[in-house]
């Protein structure tokens, strides 16, 4: 393998620095991960993984999808272009015993041979990545022939709770806060409507190629702070969002998400919000 720096790309190939990744890396290993795994559950299934496959995990963050399979007795190789997402991950894999290892590498040059793994897959990484059909066609590549990729992404923007409640919260403080451009969607919905999952899968060179939409993530909180950390945590670009915003700001959007999500959870404890997912599942051609 490269060196690190080998592997690194230029900032302008992403929305944010490697520092932006390695700085959430513990927040979303905390706070977003572990709600990771039912869906990646799920979705592992739809790729028809078997126990003693190889399975590649690209853009792996600390594990939500290379975890589960590990446990379900796959061999394991995670990468990120963050060391921090993959020291976390290496941390729980050796943790659990599991036969697992990550490595530090860009998912838009892999540094694996052609024709290596059973099935090489990306939960929420590889859906932001701007240059997402090279790395879709780096997936292909280093998949065997017969072999599945997987792609899990989010779904319709407008159905996507959490983010809406945040914004709310936010605007309810500051009014002027305008969030992101609506003229260009965030980088995280690039592959929301299903058709265009559909076709990158395709171009990528798979066959066969399946976007299951009747599965949802589902973010259980019971507090305010627990979404602020769960948004912030799961990439860099809420955080640079609400970088201007005041400590007094900040504790007043707090206390008002406090407020939206005890409504929301009617007595429960604990508000669930959901976000629409499409998993994109195709084969490689030749075995």
């Amino acid at each position: 393998m490269a060196d690190t720096q080998q592997e690194t790309p230029q900032q302008d190939d992403h929305t944010a620095p490697v520092e932006a990744w390695d700085a959430i890396a513990d927040r979303y290993d905390e706070h977003v991960a572990p709600g990771e795994a039912e869906l990646a559950l799920a979705a592992l299934q739809l790729a028809g993984l078997q126990a003693g496959d190889s399975f590649l995990d690209v853009a792996a963050g600390p594990g939500g999808l290379s975890l589960p399979a590990a446990r379900l007795g796959a061999t394991v190789l995670a990468t990120d272009w963050s060391p921090r997402m993959i020291e976390r991950f290496n941390e729980r894999a050796k943790a659990e015993g599991l036969d697992a290892v990550g490595q530090v590498m860009d998912c838009h040059a892999l540094d694996l041979a052609d024709d290596s793994y059973d099935v090489t897959g990306s939960l929420f990484g590889v859906m932001l990545v701007p240059d997402q059909a090279k790395a879709l066609r780096e997936m292909v590549r280093v998949t065997k022939p017969g072999g599945r990729v997987l792609l899990i992404a989010y779904g319709d923007v407008a159905e996507f709770e959490a983010f809406h409640v945040f914004l709310s919260a936010i605007q309810a403080v500051v009014p002027e806060f305008e969030g992101p451009p609506e003229d260009e969607p965030m980088l995280e919905f690039q592959v929301a409507d299903p058709e265009v999952l559909r076709q990158r899968l395709t171009d990528a060179g798979l066959a066969d190629v399946t976007v299951d939409t009747s599965h949802q993530e589902r973010i259980t909180v019971q507090s305010g702070q627990q979404l602020w950390d769960w948004t912030v945590g799961s990439n860099p670009i809420p955080a640079m969002l609400v970088a201007d915003l005041t400590d007094e700001q900040r504790d007043d959007i707090l206390r008002v998400l406090d407020g939206m999500l005890r409504e929301r959870a009617n007595g429960h404890g604990a508000a669930v919000l959901s976000a629409p997912l499409n998993i994109g599942v195709g084969t490689k051609p030749g075995a």
